[in-house]
């Protein structure tokens, strides 16, 4: 079929990102009826090859599928339109959900409805481990990829990359794919070193500015979400566990409370889940120095955080019909997919102890071990409402955090009188 105008692209990217609730597994099947069943943009082998380069990419998978789609429709603007528009809509509603969380998150009331959020966010990150699980683990090794992956973080803290990396190298050598027949190249090393050249120039040269010119909180800010933004393969929820591990334990910015209420918050809008990156860096900023600074460094996080997933498509893009037919790549994504569902395991454990207990220390053995006495018996009776409503009864996901969110108001009220 005739390729879309750009005025086409723009109208249906445009739905796509108003629409995309629900996390990336939500996000990319509405891709997928949107440009494979309902348009026949890109073939089902198209489709699911991309996805599968994405997933080998570091940030957030559905973004960087958005945007393939829209190059391999009209090249460049086609993935400037199709990745900006599915960034934009969320950003905007983040910043004003974040605006209102540093002016009003500290009042009972409010802390009352947060309570009933955290309850469903550790249903919501359970469920995205039983999906990644039911994919991933397909055989003894996966299995154990997945459990070594989880006690590596969970017991011993050893950073993100490193369990990234290693189960990279395990998978190229032991689950690699059958070999495909080779797929001819469409582009040349001279042209992709030109593309990262110049997408390497526009996301690195504001960063660099920041790091002369800004107050030290934007730079070091600006420091911690680029790295962030390449080294956390696995999607969303493996950046989130990246996240906690670093703003929480080691700079110490924001709670495990506010983390959660920060996932809470992304899981009600559109766009990429990877947002919540935004919300920490408006609070970062808030908390050092009013609404300005905040808004600055929540700029700063969506430049440095976004950026490079424009590099990694623009450069790549021409090779993903190759890289399908490599059974190593293959592979080594397999391994990672594995590992990633141990940090997901370490992410649902941190927070439901978080949630559940008013006092969690790690003991001599390195594990984190809860006070029985602060158990919450509000906080569990909201976390199986949040069970109930979501996994027996199916309800749609924004309902239900609506929904929670009222409950724990309720709660509140009834136990306290708030």
């Amino acid at each position: 079929m005739p390729e879309p105008s750009l005025t086409g692209l723009f109208r249906v990217f445009g739905r796509i990102g108003l629409l995309s609730f629900g996390g990336p597994a939500a996000q990319i099947a509405l891709m997928h009826r949107e440009l494979v069943e309902n348009r026949s943009w890109l073939t089902e082998q198209q489709f699911l090859n991309a996805l599968s380069f994405c997933m080998l990419l570091p940030g957030p998978e559905a973004m960087q599928l958005a945007t393939y789609a829209g190059w391999r429709l009209r090249g460049t603007p086609g993935g400037l339109i199709a990745g900006l528009l599915f960034v934009l809509p969320g950003a905007a509603l983040i910043l004003v959900l974040a605006s209102f969380y540093a002016a009003y998150g500290s009042v009972p009331l409010v802390e009352a409805l947060f309570l009933g959020i955290k309850a469903t966010v550790i249903v919501i990150v359970i469920q995205a481990l039983l999906k990644v699980s039911r994919k991933a683990l397909k055989g003894p090794l996966p299995i154990v990829i997945a459990v070594v992956a989880f006690v590596a973080i969970f017991v011993f803290q050893v950073p993100f990359p490193l369990i990234i990396l290693a189960a990279a190298a395990i998978g190229a050598i032991a689950l690699r794919g059958p070999r495909s027949p080779m797929v001819p190249l469409t582009t040349s090393p001279a042209a992709t070193l030109g593309t990262v050249a110049t997408w390497a120039t526009i996301w690195l040269l504001p960063l660099a500015l920041v790091w002369a010119f800004a107050p030290p909180i934007l730079a070091e800010v600006a420091r911690f979400f680029a790295t962030l933004a390449i080294v956390t393969f696995g999607g969303a929820y493996a950046v989130l566990a990246y996240m906690v591990q670093e703003v929480v334990g080691q700079y110490g910015w924001l709670t495990t409370g506010q983390m959660m209420d920060a996932l809470g918050l992304a899981e009600t809008t559109p766009g990429p889940l990877i947002l919540v990156t935004q919300f920490v860096g408006f609070m970062v900023g808030a908390q050092a120095g009013g609404w300005g600074m905040g808004l600055a460094a929540a700029l700063v996080t969506l430049w440095v955080t976004f950026a490079p997933c424009f590099l990694w498509i623009f450069a790549g893009a021409p090779y993903v019909d190759w890289i399908a037919t490599r059974p190593r790549l293959t592979g080594a994504l397999h391994a990672i997919t594995a590992a990633v569902v141990g940090v997901i395991a370490n992410l649902s454990v941190w927070f439901a102890l978080n949630v559940w207990f008013a006092s969690v220390e790690r003991n001599a053995a390195g594990l984190w071990v809860p006070d029985i006495a602060t158990l919450s018996l509000p906080a569990l009776a909201l976390s199986a409402l949040a069970a109930a409503l979501l996994i027996w009864r199916k309800l749609d996901l924004l309902w239900v955090l609506a929904a929670m969110a009222l409950a724990g108001i309720a709660l509140a009220a009834a136990t306290t009188g708030i």
